[in-house]
């Protein structure tokens, strides 16, 4: 892995990816969404991954885009448009990994570091957290950050955290939807990987199935997310772990999974 970013897998499945550059507050720079990506790539192809939890060291989960390679390039708008996309296809991997993806928030996420809180799949976060899309305060409205941020919370609170650019607390950012949890800092760790392992303890093609079908359903009208979701039950069906899990459940037994 990049020094940029560390990667460990447990003996549960469980693979931690820490943002590593706190002298940068952790800054979603064009090497670190480069590194990422690589990151997400590698796990897609990697059958020793359940579940992934992406942490950051330092006091800053991630400050968003980095500021000094903006300026740096102020005047090049192909490098702009590069960045805000290279970015966009970094969240869309996390959305569309085949395993579940869990935000550790320890410390301060704003703008395209509270998208990337946003775009994972749960979140914990520590009492000391907070959260924010300040791009308003420098000019820059938190446009691609709004895109995660708006499917994760209702219309008016997405757009007062966009309009304002106010901080908000973890204990706000639970009440509204943007984090599952909000614990005690003590705890953060307990909460985050008893969630991981939980989840780790599951058919990893169950898993894979549904969380592709939560994604795709949530964009169709009602009728035709029920049509899709009836087909989708009908084919995982068809799968050995879902022959075993009900099997095992009729006999009271634990199930044995085969990821297929």
């Amino acid at each position: 892995m990049s020094d940029l970013l560390t990667r460990n897998t447990d003996d549960n499945g469980i693979t931690t990816l820490t943002l590593n550059q706190p002298e940068r507050r952790n800054s979603l720079s064009m090497d670190m969404l480069d590194a990422l990506s690589q990151a997400l790539t590698d796990i897609e192809a990697d059958g020793a991954t359940r579940v992934v939890v992406l942490a950051a060291s330092g006091k800053v989960f991630s400050a968003g885009h980095d500021l000094k390679e903006i300026r740096d390039q102020l005047d090049s708008q192909a490098f702009q448009l590069a960045l805000f996309n290279r970015c966009s296809e970094v969240m869309q991997q996390v959305v569309n990994l085949s395993r579940p993806v869990i935000a550790r928030v320890a410390g301060v996420a704003t703008a395209a570091g509270c998208q990337l809180v946003a775009s994972c799949d749960l979140a914990v976060a520590a009492d000391t957290a907070r959260f924010a899309t300040p791009g308003v305060n420098i000019g820059l409205f938190c446009s691609t950050p709004m895109v995660a941020l708006s499917r994760n919370v209702s219309r008016k609170h997405a757009m007062e955290m966009l309009l304002t650019g106010d901080m908000i607390s973890a204990t706000r950012a639970e009440q509204l939807g943007l984090i599952n949890r909000c614990v005690d800092e003590s705890e953060l760790d307990e909460a985050v990987f008893t969630m991981a392992r939980t989840i780790a303890g599951k058919s990893g093609h169950t898993l894979k199935i549904g969380k592709g079908a939560f994604y795709k359903q949530l964009e169709m009208p009602l009728n035709e997310a029920y049509a899709y979701t009836a087909r989708v039950m009908a084919e995982n069906m068809r799968a050995d772990d879902a022959r075993e899990g009900i099997c095992a459940f009729l006999d009271k037994r634990e199930p044995e999974w085969k990821d297929s």
